[in-house]
């Protein structure tokens, strides 16, 4: 079978390696796929899937545009165009979205192609924004009002940022646009989410759940020399993780729970800016984001917990990759966050950073070696590969 998979980036973060993971599982298996993406970065290694639909000044002009207008998803009209052609003559059998947001996509004129290709169509959602008229993180702020049309929307200044309110225009949108395509299936890594798009306007979709996994031949418990390395000796690690950091993702929770932390602990975040680092108290050891799968394995390893302060997540991997090296994570109740822990740890009230205090001190005495064993299909990369598999294959 020829398949087609549409995403943002190829081969770098969580929906770029999920789409090369895939891609590759089904070359192995006698497949032929393409990874049609729209900016950054591409490893030299999975040139021979990709094609870019966008250039650097085609993704910059579209945000522009974006943050002018708040019109998201509906610029980059002729790259699109060129797009739909190339896709005509590659003639795939199966068509996977994931995200189809970034400043690269007009979701318009891709949705009117999709909608008489006649092929089957799966549709991967990693966050909230194809039912929102404006937010990607709508969960953050508690807000349902997409459930029946946005309108005065409190999360301008989130991605995708604008400096005007369409949101009720764009809901209209994307409602239109969206519903109605014959042989789509949507996808979400978590059963969080899938309820969330029951309550859409995408609820008509057979709608299935497959949770993300990680490569265990890296993640897993192993010995380093960090704690020598960054002068942290006997104290407690706190660790946590993120692409960029911001109050979403609980910045700002992570300054004050460090200064009413005793001097037992020392927090790790990694991923901060420059600017960010500035800003860290002593106790914080900040350090820029890092690509090194098998350095962030020895940090989850070597930490007494994993600490998820974002306020808004449909399925964090980072999680997973934390059980998976044997440390049990503490988390706000926040969307995917909870079930992509599978129980190992302690989960407490958004904002509520006097739990977080009192569930790190409790002791959590739990066979790190015997819980990995019993859920060990869960963790691994070839658990929601062969689901995929399944999925896109079958005829």
């Amino acid at each position: 079978m020829k398949i087609l998979m549409i995403n943002v980036v190829c081969g770098i973060r969580s929906t770029g390696r999920i789409c090369t993971d895939l891609a590759q599982r089904l070359e192995d298996k006698g497949h032929t796929v393409k990874i049609a993406y729209g900016r950054e970065f591409l490893p030299k290694q999975y040139e021979k899937y990709a094609y870019r639909i966008t250039k650097d000044y085609e993704v910059k002009l579209d945000a522009l545009k974006s943050r002018v207008f708040d019109n998201a998803g509906f610029n980059n009209a002729a790259a699109t165009r060129k797009f739909i052609e190339w896709v005509r003559d590659y003639d795939p059998d199966v068509i996977h979205l994931h995200n189809i947001h970034g400043y690269y996509l007009n979701v318009k004129i891709l949705f009117e192609y999709l909608r008489t290709c006649n092929k089957r169509i799966v549709w991967t959602m990693h966050d909230c924004w194809p039912f929102t008229g404006h937010s990607a993180l709508c969960d953050g702020i508690g807000c349902d009002r997409w459930v029946t049309g946005c309108y005065s929307c409190k999360q301008m200044r989130e991605y995708p940022k604008a400096l005007i309110d369409r949101s009720s225009r764009n809901w209209s949108l994307k409602r239109a646009v969206f519903s109605d395509v014959p042989g789509l299936t949507v996808v979400t890594p978590s059963i969080w989410l899938s309820e969330q798009v029951k309550r859409s306007f995408l609820s008509g979709y057979d709608i299935d759940v497959i949770p993300n996994g990680i490569n265990t031949d890296i993640f897993y418990m192993q010995e380093s020399k960090l704690r020598e390395k960054y002068g942290i000796e006997n104290r407690k690690i706190l660790l946590s993780a993120a692409t960029t950091w911001n109050d979403l993702k609980g910045f700002n929770d992570f300054i004050e729970l460090s200064g009413k932390l005793s001097g037992d602990y020392v927090i790790v975040l990694i991923g901060v800016s420059d600017k960010q680092l500035k800003l860290l108290p002593s106790n914080i050891i900040g350090i820029r984001r890092t690509a090194d799968q098998k350095e962030m394995a020895q940090w989850y390893s070597v930490a007494d917990w994993y600490v998820n302060l974002t306020y808004c997540d449909t399925y964090p991997t980072v999680n997973v990759e934390a059980v998976a090296c044997g440390t049990p994570v503490i988390t706000y109740k926040t969307g995917g966050s909870v079930e992509s822990m599978f129980g190992y740890g302690r989960v407490v009230p958004k904002g509520d950073i006097e739990a977080i205090i009192s569930g790190i001190a409790e002791p959590y005495d739990v066979d790190r070696i015997g819980w990995k064993a019993v859920n060990q299909e869960l963790l691994d990369n070839s658990y929601y590969l062969n689901k995929y598999m399944d999925l896109l294959t079958s005829r």
